[in-house]
């Protein structure tokens, strides 16, 4: 697209047009610390614009509904086949429009309505999608919730209390157990929730939406072949498209599907499928290997500099892409709230979060959760999160000071320029 906008498809729709651009502005010249965000290549946004939109194709490879899905057929099973090759599994369903659409299909294809499912509490770590009392999960199936240890002045504290998911599955006896995290720094050993689910006779699914990415990388212990089933979504470290799959054993292949298809969703986004492709292809590349250990150097050196500037961490650092931020060490009165409004003002985007045994309501917290994903595809390193760490305390040290929130924004606009995620891209103006 030209400057002016001519040659844009969108030139006929002004509105929209300007909005995207805008946003596109808003992802260049802000620094992403969102930890579930991340930038993808070209090539996904292509597939993901493609006219694949234009299909029906409810039902799965060779068994469809519609008409003309030879080359949604073909799209899809690829998608499949490097799915399961990237991750070493025996079954891939690429359909699902979300990690909650993925985590759900788990659900209703391997426990029955009312039976208990044990998983991490959202206040603690865990995700809506883990029987959260406002989710359908809740509403629909026993929830028994498990939690962290408590803070401990030295850091090793607030780490999954392994002693109260074996007494609490020796006790309620679940069908299913579920690890995985939305707001956890840790790496989660899968190996320690498969013994308790052995056990007490308990399926295993690991929710890898957070640390995929990290997992196709090899810098997360993969849940693959251990867990029963393992659901991700594929925008997050992974750097795909907005979407979820499941993997599982061909045991659990033909429930899995059912349950997505028909069960839950009926025709499955194949342009987005094709986009899966896409990053399956790129995250199984060595380049990508490099890319994973770096997210997790860059949260380390990100977490260090926060100390220095005399933030505490929840859970004492960080082993994975995340940073969770309790406020309170750095400033008793200030909110996570607050702090994501003035960090947005300052060109620094990020999502206050609860931290363990929180005080204030998710809507208010003490905390701010930060990611890494990215801004190392963006090509920043450990250097650089030393400056955003820096920028980041001088907003929240003078908060109410718009001379230092404006000279900071505009600092963070300098940094970014030498960072560009679509540097040497023209052609991406067109179907911002």
């Amino acid at each position: 697209m030209s400057s002016n906008g001519h040659d844009s498809p969108l030139a006929s729709d002004p509105e929209v047009a300007a909005i995207l651009h805008a946003e596109l502005e808003r992802q260049r010249t802000t620094v992403q610390l969102i930890a579930s965000e991340n930038f993808t290549s070209p090539a996904v946004l292509a597939a993901t614009a493609s006219v694949l939109t234009n299909k029906y194709s409810e039902g799965y490879p060779g068994r469809r509904y519609y008409g003309g899905n030879v080359h949604a057929d073909e799209v899809e099973s690829l998608a499949r086949d490097r799915a399961t090759a990237l991750f070493g599994a025996a079954h891939a369903n690429v359909q699902p429009h979300s990690g909650a659409s993925a985590n759900l299909g788990v659900y209703l294809a391997l426990v029955e309505p009312g039976e208990t499912i044990l998983a991490m509490r959202l206040d603690q770590g865990g995700h809506l999608t883990h029987g959260s009392p406002v989710s359908i999960t809740g509403k629909t199936y026993r929830f028994v919730s498990y939690g962290v240890t408590p803070a401990r002045a030295d850091g090793s504290g607030e780490r999954i209390d392994l002693d109260a998911v074996r007494d609490l599955a020796r006790r309620e006896r679940p069908r299913l157990i579920v690890a995985g995290t939305t707001a956890y720094s840790r790496v989660i050993d899968p190996v320690p929730f498969r013994e308790i689910a052995d056990e007490v006779g308990a399926l295993f699914m690991f929710d890898a939406a957070h640390p995929a990415g990290l997992i196709a990388g090899g810098a997360h212990p993969s849940p693959v072949g251990i867990a029963d089933v393992v659901t991700f979504t594929t925008h997050k470290t992974l750097r795909g498209p907005r979407g979820g799959a499941i993997l599982c054993g061909e045991e659990h292949a033909r429930a899995i599907d059912a349950a997505v298809f028909p069960g839950l969703q009926g025709g499955p986004l194949e342009h987005v499928v094709a986009a899966k492709a896409v990053a399956f292809a790129e995250a199984a590349r060595p380049e990508f290997k490099q890319y994973a250990a770096q997210v997790v150097r860059n949260a380390a050196a990100l977490a260090a500099a926060l100390v220095a500037d005399g933030f505490r961490l929840v859970a004492g650092g960080t082993d994975n892409h995340q940073v969770l931020v309790d406020l309170r060490a750095f400033d008793a009165e200030l909110t996570g709230k607050a702090a994501q409004e003035v960090l947005d003002r300052a060109g620094i985007t990020c999502n206050r979060n609860q931290i363990p045994d929180d005080p204030r309501s998710p809507f208010v917290t003490s905390g701010l959760r930060l990611g890494t994903p990215a801004e190392t595809t963006a090509g920043m390193r450990e250097s650089e999160m030393a400056v955003v760490a820096s920028l980041l305390a001088r907003v929240l040290r003078d908060r109410d000071d718009q001379a230092v929130v404006e000279s900071v924004r505009k600092e963070v606009r300098e940094l970014c320029a030498g960072f560009d995620p679509y540097a040497g891209s023209p052609w991406i103006e067109g179907i911002a």
